[in-house]
């Protein structure tokens, strides 16, 4: 023994060195699992102290919804070892409601007595959270270079993208979600599909099937089926229509033989819905914390000669309905009856919101995210996974905004903050807010500009709702007078002037102008869509949500480019065009010199922006990679500029 060893003895030896292990180690005996030992690391994690003879779930109650406590529970139970690596905890933290995060990589086994019998678990993990996070900021890094630099994607992973719908309806009473889990296997393109279609009257068609096999010819198959099954519910509206036209089209196409379909038309107004189903698994109503699946149809596949039906159900407000194909009941290791048991749990844990503190999200999406991530982490899969959730919901209030011109002012800030709280509630996708943001800008600016160019101050209201078919109808009236543009060489003629109005047309998918005596109204009509989310065993893990762009306009010098060059941060719009002009006429000294300007950091770049670049294109180079703000509004202006760096050779 050393010094130590003998001044204090062997026994308290080990007492300290295990409390002072990097590990969490903790002791639990009894069916109950009861702490009969526990060192400091794990004391930190549960955030006590007095943990001896508390069982686990007293101790990390939180554990439970997110798989964790059955898993050490099972280990008593069965004897059998369990392993996880990078699986992700949430524990309460010291203030209400607020949660710490980790990742653990852990180990949970039996000890036995002499006799062999299971008298207790032993838990030893291991903090990797800082890993995790450098390895997902890398991947994050590295996703974003693909994005702007490497078009060329795997062929199969290409043609699933294409097969699944770009998009989700947003419409005022439902939040709809789906998500898309590719199988492990590289070659594995299945034939699983989901679908969401718009009805008239305001309702909803929900879709989830699945054909037989995987490959090229079971997503071709799958495509085939998609397009008949959005014709007919497009055109009748009617579930049992379109199913029996898939499955006369299932005869005629042997890969198409033996596919799976179920198919929901809800109508948000009352929650009433009516189904039907080809050999598909029932849908899952989760009722606050009651779950129920629907009654099993009891009818074959497609091309198979059976007869369907349709039988009829309510969702009342909150109310959530879950459709998901067999890849979620199929996993490794689980029996289907009791992989139907663990798909009903988490998914009133997730819609409760038991689950991950992922607040940002809807519940419907929270619903399709969480579920793949809980159960697909325990088990593994094998087969592609498609989950849609539907949830009804009361409908947001419409939009008003009364604008104040007076003294000069120009609200479009408050207009762009409000519009995009408003459309975020309804659950709308971040290229279409986007896009109305940018349409609300101009049409705000231009009524400031116009509507009284004689007469100081003067108003406009603002308003938007969402019609029942999924489009906003949003109108910007004034009280000004319409005057037609200038023509070339006439006085007051701008050669750049009336961008805001073109560019709006461009943007959305209706823009109508009316002129009156009492004033001029522009009312825009657009689609709203939230996307859809195709995912690999990779991304199944919760990411933190992108911060909301800095309202504050920088344009900030770049020394240690290769080239005279600047960056600009923020929005550039009707308040902040003249200074952006002041500055670029400093840095290319009036236009004599030629400076790369990089527009990816601009959350907002409107047609008063936009007639700046013009004016001075000849001595700047525009750097807007895609899928930037920037990109978007040069390329439908059609002003040139560079999707790579210039400044990299």
């Amino acid at each position: 023994m050393d010094e130590l060893d003998q001044r204090v003895g062997p026994a308290a030896v080990v007492r300290e060195r295990f409390d002072a292990m990097g590990m969490l180690v903790a002791f639990y005996q009894g069916p109950e699992l009861r702490t009969v030992g526990a060192n400091a690391a794990f004391r930190a994690f549960a955030g006590r102290d007095d943990v001896i003879g508390r069982t686990f779930d007293e101790l990390l109650p939180e554990l439970t919804a997110q798989r964790i406590s059955p898993l050490v529970h099972r280990v008593f139970t069965t004897g059998e070892v369990q392993i996880g690596r990078e699986w992700r905890f949430q524990v309460d933290g010291d203030e209400p409601e607020a949660r710490r995060e980790f990742f653990l990589d852990f180990i949970a086994e039996p000890y036995r007595d002499a006799g062999g019998t299971v008298v207790g678990v032993t838990g030893i993990a291991t903090d990797v959270t800082e890993q995790v996070r450098l390895r997902q900021a890398e991947q994050q890094r590295t996703l974003d270079a693909e994005r702007r630099y490497d078009n060329a994607r795997d062929t199969i992973t290409a043609l699933q993208r294409q097969l699944l719908p770009p998009g989700l309806p947003v419409l005022p009473s439902v939040h709809i979600a789906g998500s898309y889990l590719l199988a492990d296997a590289a070659d594995a393109a299945g034939g699983d599909w989901f679908d969401a279609i718009s009805l008239s009257g305001g309702r909803v068609a929900l879709v989830v099937g699945d054909v037989v096999g995987h490959g090229v010819a079971a997503s071709a198959a799958m495509g085939q089926l998609r397009a008949v099954l959005q014709d007919r519910l497009d055109e009748s509206g009617d579930a049992l229509v379109a199913l029996a036209a898939v499955d006369r089209m299932a005869t005629r196409v042997p890969e198409a033989r033996a596919a799976t379909v179920c198919i929901v038309v809800l109508d948000p107004a009352d929650g009433t819905f009516s189904w039907c189903s080809a050999g598909h698994p029932p849908p899952l109503i989760i009722a606050g914390a009651k779950t129920r699946f629907l009654p099993a149809a009891g009818t074959r596949p497609l091309g198979t000669g059976a007869v369907y039906a349709t039988s009829t159900d309510r969702l009342d407000p909150g109310d959530l309905v879950l459709l998901y194909s067999d890849g979620i009941i199929e996993r490794p290791g689980r029996e289907p009856a009791a992989a139907m048991v663990e798909l009903a749990q988490v998914a009133a844990d997730a819609v409760a919101g038991h689950t991950f503190s992922d607040s940002e999200q809807l519940t419907a999406e929270r619903a399709c995210t969480h579920i793949l991530e809980l159960l697909v982490r325990d088990t593994g899969h094998t087969d592609d996974i498609t989950l849609l959730a539907a949830q009804c919901h009361a409908a947001q209030a419409p939009l008003r905004l009364k604008l104040d011109f007076a003294d000069g002012d120009n609200p479009i800030t408050a207009v762009r903050k409000a519009l995009t709280v408003w459309l975020t509630r309804l659950g709308t996708g971040p290229e279409d807010i986007l896009t109305l943001t940018h349409a609300a800008v101009e049409l705000v600016t231009n009524a400031a500009d116009h509507a009284h160019p004689d007469i100081p101050g003067g108003t406009a209201t603002l308003t938007a709702e969402l019609t029942t078919d999924g489009r906003v109808r949003m109108r910007v009236s004034d009280e000004g007078k319409w005057r037609e543009r200038a023509r070339p060489g006439s006085e007051g003629f701008r050669e750049h002037g009336g961008l805001g109005l073109a560019m709006t047309r461009q943007f959305v998918d209706q823009l109508d102008i009316d002129p009156g005596p009492a004033g001029t109204t522009a009312t825009v009509h657009h689609r709203l869509s939230r996307p859809s989310r195709l995912l690999t065993a990779e991304q199944l893990t919760g990411t933190t949500p992108a911060t909301a762009p800095e309202e504050l306009t920088l344009l900030l010098d770049q020394p240690h480019a290769p080239s005279n060059r600047v960056a600009v941060h923020g929005p550039l719009d009707g308040t902040t065009a003249d200074k952006f002009a002041a500055e670029l006429d400093r840095y290319t000294l009036g236009g004599t010199h030629t400076v790369t300007v990089d527009l990816i950091g601009v959350s907002h770049l409107a047609s008063a922006a936009i007639a700046v670049l013009l004016a001075r294109r000849a001595s700047l180079r525009l750097y807007a990679p895609p899928e930037t703000v920037a990109h978007h509004v040069l390329s439908v202006v059609g002003l040139e500029h560079h999707s790579g760096d210039p400044d990299v050779a």
